[in-house]
């Protein structure tokens, strides 16, 4: 049973180790990228938005 669990705390002290050497970003940073983020997608949103409404007028008009 040992002999399996062996890789297993392996892994996992490795990852212990990696996540103590990681350089997390600080709460300034972190909420400014969150609200460029948020801004970026409620953009991409409405211009999808508005490009799906104008081709449906398009589409209606050609159709009609």
């Amino acid at each position: 049973m040992k002999k399996i669990l062996t890789p297993f705390k392996s892994f996992f002290d490795e990852v212990r180790v990696e996540m103590q050497r990681t350089a997390w970003p600080d709460w300034n940073t972190t909420m400014g990228s969150t609200i460029a983020v948020i801004i970026f997608s409620l953009l991409v949103a409405l211009f999808v938005g508005l490009l799906d409404f104008l081709i449906a007028r398009i589409m209606g008009v050609i159709l009609k």
